[in-house]
């Protein structure tokens, strides 16, 4: 299905007045004349972009397959809200142990020289 076509899917599941926002990445795929029609169109839906080489979404990204890990797979769910509840229950358990990381870079000397990737990896 084109990026259209699925933001038309979304537009039909949502009552006409609501608003949407959908996030995304720079990919040339979402800023076509035929999106910008749609968005003319549909003025209750409106797209953000992600700075480019933004790592934040691969973070949302990670948050999603560890839900999708420790909840869903292996999940038995009698009904949407038993899942519902389920999916709470783990966000707020996982909410009252999270802690902010603290990225740092410790030993410059062992730093990944750009001279080394190009050997490394043939180019």
């Amino acid at each position: 299905m084109d990026f259209v076509g699925f933001l038309g899917e979304v537009v039909e599941t949502r009552a006409p007045d609501e608003e949407i926002h959908v996030i995304l990445d720079n990919l040339s795929t979402h800023k076509t004349k035929l999106v910008e029609a749609f968005l003319q169109e549909h003025p209750n839906v409106t797209l953000h972009f992600t700075p480019t080489y933004s790592s934040w979404l691969n973070q949302v990204e990670l948050w999603f397959s560890k839900v999708q890990r420790d909840v869903l797979s292996h999940g038995i769910f009698t009904s949407t809200a038993d899942l519902a509840r389920k999916l709470r229950r783990y966000i707020d358990a996982y909410s009252k142990r999270a802690r902010p990381f603290r990225w740092k870079y410790a030993n410059p000397a062992q730093r990944i020289t750009h001279g080394e990737l190009s050997s490394a990896t043939g180019h």
